[in-house]
């Protein structure tokens, strides 16, 4: 583990340089400052996983230095009221004292199911999904109108039905179909959530500014007590970068890209 560890850094060190050499009079000390930390990042990810063929990991850091650039772009350019942490390459915001998701699984149909009933749905919004300690990022992928339903990209379906439970939404929705993250970012990066994807309860949140914030910052809570904030993937900074903070409803559109 540890030589394939050194063969990546060395490798992709190498990567970093070449890819940011054309670039280093025209991007500011921000830019480079925030891809030596998603760089940083991901290959202690990259180090912690196991690979089956080498072609896998070798694709990995292939793509590496095109998302870890469009990532700190779209940071640099998002249009968010949370503050960007440049060190850690992420978003900075006040943590609440408990976890923002347990009023509305409280009222699950009132708050979740007709908030997301009261509006067409749209392909690439992003949505709060909530997990145990702390709440992620997705984005709905299909839309079945029929069915009642919609399947977002790491934690598949969710329906929008009368009287579904909050983790029968998602938990029924996985055994019927299992589902990868957009095309654009399959062959590239991949978060540690969805690896255990299977092995969580996931359950559907309305999108709210404090339910966004605490996604967006990595908010974490135990026991009703704050926790260390997480580090978001590289996938999730990108769709954070994409929120429309003024409507929920709708996807922001026209992101920057370098």
């Amino acid at each position: 583990m540890l030589k394939l560890s050194a063969l990546i850094k060395a490798v992709v060190k190498f990567m970093v340089t070449q890819s940011l050499l054309w670039q280093s009079e025209q991007q500011s000390s921000d830019f480079a400052e925030l891809c030596n930390a998603l760089y940083e990042r991901e290959l202690m990810t990259l180090a912690r996983n196991e690979y089956s063929a080498l072609a896998g990991l070798q694709s990995r850091i292939k793509s590496l230095p095109h998302y870890v650039k469009r990532t700190a772009f779209a940071l640099l350019n998002a249009q968010t009221p949370l503050e960007l942490d440049i060190q850690n390459a992420s978003w900075s915001a006040k943590q609440v004292s408990t976890l923002p998701s347990i009023s509305q699984l409280s009222a699950y149909d009132e708050n979740v199911i007709a908030w997301y009933k009261s509006h067409p749905l749209v392909h690439g919004l992003v949505v709060p999904i909530g997990l145990n300690s702390h709440i992620v990022l997705d984005s709905i992928d299909r839309i079945d109108l029929e069915k009642q339903r919609f399947r977002t990209n790491v934690y598949g379906w969710f329906s929008l039905a009368d009287n579904v439970t909050p983790s029968g939404a998602s938990n029924a929705a996985k055994s019927e179909d299992k589902c990868g993250i957009q095309s654009e970012i399959k062959n590239g990066i991949k978060s540690e959530a969805e690896s255990e994807v299977n092995h969580r309860t996931a359950n559907l949140l309305k999108p709210t500014k404090q339910i966004m914030t605490a996604a967006c910052a990595g908010h974490c809570w135990q026991n009703s007590r704050k926790l260390q904030p997480i580090l978001p993937s590289l996938r999730e900074l990108l769709l954070s970068c994409t929120i429309n903070w003024r409507n929920f409803k709708q996807p922001r559109v026209n992101l920057p890209d370098n």
